[in-house]
């Protein structure tokens, strides 16, 4: 099960980062992109000319203070929406690690000669072929064209079972950053500088690669309408001002129309959906987009690949099966001694499913063997004893192909059994001890722990799961019951997970697509949200817009709740900002005409002290609740499954409510604060 990596919200550098941002960020170049802050800057910028020059509009000298001040809490308002992007601070801080890594990295670059150079791996250009030996860290992304090894993935993907890489076919994509374990590789580095997928990770975690979401596009476009009313609002006033002979200073208007349009939002806006992004990044899952991950908080039907995803890529040990004239004992023991010093899953759990059974080997004795390491030439490992014996496990033609060197004969049943667990979904792993076979390992493809309970879950959220796999129908059934999902693919080939897919869109439904082979490109490609297993093939990678590096198809269940508190969020805090207005109207349309009109005096319910102090209280108010908010912009609200009307009654009633609420009392305690200062400006 996923699980959500805890850091410290705020740290020193995350803080420095969005300090110096917010002020980076005061380009009007940079604040166009948010019109409504925009246009708080430009009201900040006006004031500003109004505290030099107040008598530059008709105003009066009296107000230069005033006009100072506003500008002030202007001011303070557009950093604090620019601060709220913390997101993006934290993102740096994680990339700046990801650069050190690349930097230390280091290639053996081959020429046409074949000569070696040891350069820095950020200096490789596609094309570049390069050498790496067992140990040693494979310096980016590349195709092998020569040898074949194994290679640990663990770094990235999170298993330990390490997975052959090999010229040709599906097997030839290999990832910088993943360690060769035996053997050696020659690559060709298929990516150019600045493009690897731990290039990509960078550019991530910096928000540089994000991009605005429909939902969000739509929610910018009702901002920039608000913004405009409000604007003909204002002006509109500040003519019945006039028609009624009451001098509004522009310091007050511009404040007004600050305090009426929907800053909250506009300030967290882009902090949510950065957040959004760094959440899932959290989760050790990279989206190319923020479009992926709001994507995902509208996902009603998931295709999963079974072998990496629903399944370990490493099987282990379920049961021992002798060939005919064999004790079962005998084979035991001699599967465990070959198991003794292999330290993959599957070398562990032979031992560990050979002591349940009652091995007569003693751990000790691993002390008198010499261990010979499974490579992908062989395709077998076992031990060498003292008294020179040769005891082996491995892949059943390997196996049968030594015994034959060594003039032993095949048992007859040997065939029948491996045959028998391979259409069980197993891996037959074959035992010899010089030229005489004793039996067969079973290794089951093991479900993940965990899958049934979150594939649960999962439907509790309203998301159907499918199963897809290239095994036989019993196969296919077998692990779909044991995993918990809905449905299930037998036999299943490219076209026909497309076909799944599109099946699923036609009825309007959005559909995510698990895979890690070039053979799932397609139909990552052709689902609304694509999730890779870093494991797979540069094609799968390429064709999603997501991808995993713990290879856990479970975690889409986490992915899937960020996209929904994503949605949420953003609608709870506009639901939040909007009904701010409603307060802060009565805080400050009151207080500007009571004067002249005093029947508007009815309307000032909060008992404000003055004109000023309600306009100043609320202009306050209005800069500071943007930081509060930014807790829950950066951690989202809290999502639990439930009907969509009741969401949207609990919603209401918490923000909605509450956006009514809050500002009365808030706006009021800072009258209280602030009034004897004001009345001591003679304001």
């Amino acid at each position: 099960m996923a699980r959500e990596k805890h850091t410290e919200f705020i740290t020193k550098d995350i803080l420095k980062s969005s300090v110096k941002g917010a002020f980076q960020k005061l380009d009007p170049r940079y604040m166009i992109k948010n019109p409504v802050m925009f246009v708080v800057e430009a009201g900040c910028l006006v004031t500003l000319l109004l505290t030099v020059f107040p008598t530059l509009f008709g105003g009066k000298t009296e107000y230069q203070l005033y006009n100072g001040i506003v500008t002030g809490i202007l001011f303070i308002t557009v950093l604090f929406a620019n601060f709220a992007e913390v997101a993006e601070g934290r993102g740096k801080a994680q990339a700046e690690t990801l650069k050190k890594t690349k930097k230390d990295t280091t290639a053996r670059i081959l020429d046409k000669a074949g000569n070696e150079t040891v350069i820095s791996a950020s200096q490789l250009k596609k094309g570049d072929v390069v050498l790496v030996e067992a140990g040693e860290l494979i310096p980016n992304d590349g195709e092998v064209i020569e040898g074949i090894a194994s290679v640990d993935e663990s770094a990235i993907t999170g298993e330990s079972a390490p997975v052959t890489r090999e010229a040709g076919g599906d097997f030839s994509s290999v990832t910088g950053g993943t360690t060769v374990v035996s053997d050696w590789l020659k690559i060709r580095i298929t990516s150019e500088p600045g493009q690897s997928f731990l290039d990509k990770m960078i550019s991530l975690v910096e928000g540089a690669s994000r991009q605005k979401t429909p939902n969000e596009i739509a929610l910018n476009t009702l901002l920039v309408s608000l913004t405009i009313i409000f604007l003909i609002v204002v002006v509109t006033l500040h003519c019945f001002a006039d028609y009624s002979q009451t001098r509004i200073p522009i310091s007050t208007l511009i404040a007004l129309l600050v305090c009426l349009i929907p800053t909250t939002i506009g300030g967290l806006l882009s902090a949510i959906g950065i957040a959004g992004m760094d959440r899932v990044t959290r989760f050790n899952v990279i989206a190319m987009s923020g479009k992926a991950v709001e994507a995902c908080g509208d996902v009603d039907t998931m295709i999963l690949d079974k072998t990496g995803t629903i399944t370990y890529g490493n099987r282990l040990a379920a049961e021992f099966y002798p060939v005919k004239g064999v004790l079962k004992e005998d084979l035991i023991d001699y599967a465990v001694m070959t198991s003794l010093k292999d330290t993959t899953p599957e070398g562990k759990s032979v031992v560990e499913l050979g002591n349940t059974m009652g091995t007569r080997i003693d751990p000790s004795a691993a002390g008198q063997m010499e261990f010979v390491e499974f490579t992908a030439q062989t395709k077998m490992s076992g031990v060498n004893l003292s008294n020179g014996m040769e005891v082996r496990k491995g892949a059943s033609e390997a196996i049968k192909a030594r015994v034959r060197e060594l003039k032993g004969t095949i048992p007859q049943d040997l065939e029948e059994i491996v045959t028998g667990i391979s259409k069980l979904g197993g891996t037959p792993l074959v035992v010899c001890a010089e030229n005489v076979i004793y039996g067969v390992i079973y290794l089951k493809d093991t479900v993940k722990p965990g899958l049934t309970e979150r594939f649960e879950r999962l439907r509790q959220i309203g998301i159907k799961t499918i199963m897809c796999t290239g095994d036989n129908p019993l196969t296919a059934a077998t692990i779909a019951k044991e995993a918990g999902v809905d449905g299930f693919i037998a036999e299943c080939k490219p076209e026909d997970k497309i076909d799944a897919i599109k099946k699923e869109q036609a009825e309007g439904k959005i559909v995510a697509m698990t895979g890690d082979g070039t053979n799932d490109a397609p139909a990552l490609a052709q689902a609304d949200v694509g999730l890779a297993m870093n494991s797979g093939t540069a094609a799968a990678k390429e064709a999603a817009n997501m991808v995993d590096l713990d290879s856990d198809p479970t975690k889409i269940l986490e992915v899937v709740e960020i996209g929904k508190q994503l949605l949420i969020t953003r609608g709870s805090l506009t639901t939040f900002s909007i009904a701010n207005d409603v307060a802060k109207y009565f805080a400050i349309i009151p207080a500007m005409f009571m004067m002249v009109i005093p029947q508007m005096g009815r309307l000032n319910i909060m008992g404000l002290s003055s004109p000023y102090s309600a306009i100043l209280s609320a202009l306050i108010f209005n800069a500071l609740i943007i930081p509060g908010l930014i807790p829950i912009a950066m951690r989202g609200v809290k999502y639990k499954p439930m009907s969509s009307e009741r969401m949207l009654l609990k919603n209401m009633g918490i923000y909605g409510a509450g956006g009514i609420v809050v500002p009365f009392i808030g706006i009021k305690i800072i009258d209280l604060i602030i009034a004897p200062l004001v009345g001591l400006m003679g304001l």
